[in-house]
């Protein structure tokens, strides 16, 4: 195996490095801003793919093997239950910001403007994370105060292309969180709690945007318009359709991010997984 070359000091490479060597809180959620990719030194001539196979996690974190049972609905008229569900939904970003960074290292001879692209939505990731964590505060808890749960990397750090990446992360796990936001929007409104129901609201409309941007190389990828059939032949394994979509589906949503009627018809038409027979993503908002 090559020997691990460190990034240039400066360069888009070291930021992402940066993000996920970070062991300390604020290095996870307040990172600074990455580099503007035209400036002088930000991108390397050559870069090597650097592959991590997880991020740095602080110390008092408590990670979990299998996800905690979810709140009811009923249950979110509670404040503790409801800073459960933003922890997770916040931690889900965090994986985001994360994952995008670590494709960033990983495929280096990918287009420039992908690579841009990567970063933006790192950068959009965090802010998202901390509109949680606001939220998360005005209930009286800190990040960290729960068990999580690493579902994305466990799932994404197995892509071996950038294809496997933008069918897993921009179309499958983003896709699916236009499912589960909309739906824990309308929870936390009935449960009284409008501030995080905007929220929810806001990050939804943003990450349709992230579904766009997956689907638009998805086909830039496979030099063809996107099809249901190669996008699930696309999805690394053991991951199906079915564990990436969210009940009821959210087709005025992915409509916008440019989904096909015969695209969410395909999808719509798949079963849901039994939960004995298979693993169910985790639902994130």
């Amino acid at each position: 195996m090559a020997e691990f070359r460190e990034p240039p000091p400066g360069s888009a490479a070291a930021w992402c490095l940066a993000l996920l060597r970070a062991e300390r809180l604020e290095g996870k959620l307040e990172p600074p801003p990455p580099p503007d990719l035209d400036r002088p030194g930000a991108l390397e001539a050559e870069a090597p793919p650097r592959r991590l196979a997880g991020p740095a996690r602080p110390p008092d974190w408590v990670l979990l093997d299998k996800a905690e049972k979810r709140p009811s609905a009923g249950a979110l008229r509670r404040p503790e239950p409801r800073a459960r569900l933003l922890h997770t939904c916040l931690h889900h970003e965090l994986q985001a910001a994360e994952l995008f960074a670590w494709a960033f290292l990983c495929f280096p001879e990918t287009p420039r403007e992908f690579r841009a692209g990567l970063l933006r939505l790192a950068r959009e990731e965090l802010e998202h994370a901390g509109l949680y964590r606001l939220r998360l505060r005005a209930l009286g808890f800190e990040f960290g105060a729960f068990g999580m749960r690493d579902w994305f990397w466990q799932r994404a750090r197995g892509c071996r292309t950038p294809l496997e990446f933008v069918a897993l992360m921009g179309l499958g796990l983003e896709g699916g969180n236009l499912e589960h936001g909309a739906r824990l929007c309308q929870q936390f409104r009935a449960a009284g709690d409008e501030d995080s129901a905007r929220v929810f609201e806001r990050i939804q409309r943003e990450e349709i945007g992230h579904v766009a941007f997956g689907r638009l190389w998805f086909e830039r990828f496979v030099g063809a318009p996107l099809e249901f059939e190669a996008w699930r032949r696309a999805l690394p394994p053991p991951l199906s359709p079915a564990l990436l979509k969210g009940r009821p589906l959210n087709r005025a949503a992915r409509r916008q991010a440019g989904l096909s009627a015969p695209f969410l018809d395909a999808l719509e038409a798949v079963p849901p997984v039994d939960g004995r027979a298979g693993v169910r993503t985790e639902e994130s908002g």
